[in-house]
């Protein structure tokens, strides 16, 4: 008796087992995969490179100091936005996220590895700042501390302290990015790193700043630098011959030379009326 073949059926209940258990087994894989579980929690893919967190900066942001930091902030920006060291961090959905360019890609940071200046921006630089920082002087940084707890307060001790009177210089910002916005945008990361390499290795110009004047000493009066009157420009003062004034002495030897011609002028003259009466 010859052997039946009996093939499966797309549609038969056999076959719709299968692609439910395929289905069922994908899904598993996928809820344990920590990547899955991190765009879970926040919405984003943020675990892997390059990917996109909401972030849109359609052209090169305007950078301003933060008073007294050596951070920079964007206060146009819709989001924390901030520069330090070379780079760019933004924080957002409790994370921080680093880039080397203004509009990404980003890569997520470690809260453990955040410099510290950044984590000490003072509250009133976010400007999107979170729930949670409701109540916390302005004035001051976020209470890292409270929020993430005791375990990342003991390891990151001493963050919030440092010499308010001495901070570090600003490193300078990265204005050869301006020209890159739009279609001109390096989203590769190779093409990122070549263009800061070139930027980094390409001559600088030598700025000459000006020297200090030397500061007054107490009691003198306040010099403003090393300026000079200013004669250009002006007509000299014709300068007038100086006439000889005698001294008080000459003329007092003039008035005696006087006094005494006068006497023995005087004296012939007397001389001379007793000889005519003789005669």
């Amino acid at each position: 008796m010859p052997l039946s073949t009996h093939t499966r059926q797309p549609g038969s209940a056999p076959h719709r087992l299968a692609r439910l258990g395929s289905a069922l087994g994908l899904a598993l894989l996928l809820g344990q995969a920590p990547g899955a579980q991190a765009q879970v929690s926040v919405g984003i893919g943020i675990q892997m490179p390059g990917m996109d967190i909401g972030i849109n900066m359609p052209s090169y942001p305007r950078m301003v100091a933060v008073p007294g930091y050596p951070v920079y902030y964007a206060p146009g920006a819709s989001s924390n936005y901030f520069f330090y060291e070379g780079q760019y961090w933004v924080y957002q959905n409790d994370g921080w996220y680093e880039s080397i360019w203004y509009d990404g890609p980003w890569r997520r940071v470690d809260r453990d590895v955040v410099p510290v200046f950044v984590l000490r921006v003072p509250v009133r630089y976010y400007r999107q700042p979170p729930p949670y920082f409701r109540g916390w002087r302005a004035d001051a940084p976020p209470r890292w501390g409270d929020h993430w707890g005791p375990d990342w307060a003991q390891q990151r001790r001493g963050w919030d302290q440092w010499n308010h009177r001495t901070p570090p210089r600003a490193a300078p910002l990265p204005v050869y990015q301006r020209p890159y916005s739009g279609e001109r945008y390096p989203r590769a990361a190779e093409q990122q790193e070549d263009l800061r390499s070139r930027h980094e290795r390409a001559p600088r110009p030598t700025v000459t700043r000006p020297v200090d004047p030397p500061r007054s000493q107490p009691g003198e009066p306040t010099r403003r630098g090393n300026a000079q009157p200013d004669t250009q420009g002006r007509p000299e003062a014709p300068t007038r011959p100086q006439q000889a004034h005698p001294s008080a002495a000459g003329r007092g030897r003039d008035r005696d030379h006087d006094d005494k011609g006068g006497a023995q002028n005087r004296g012939r003259d007397k001389d001379d009326e007793k000889g005519g009466r003789g005669k």
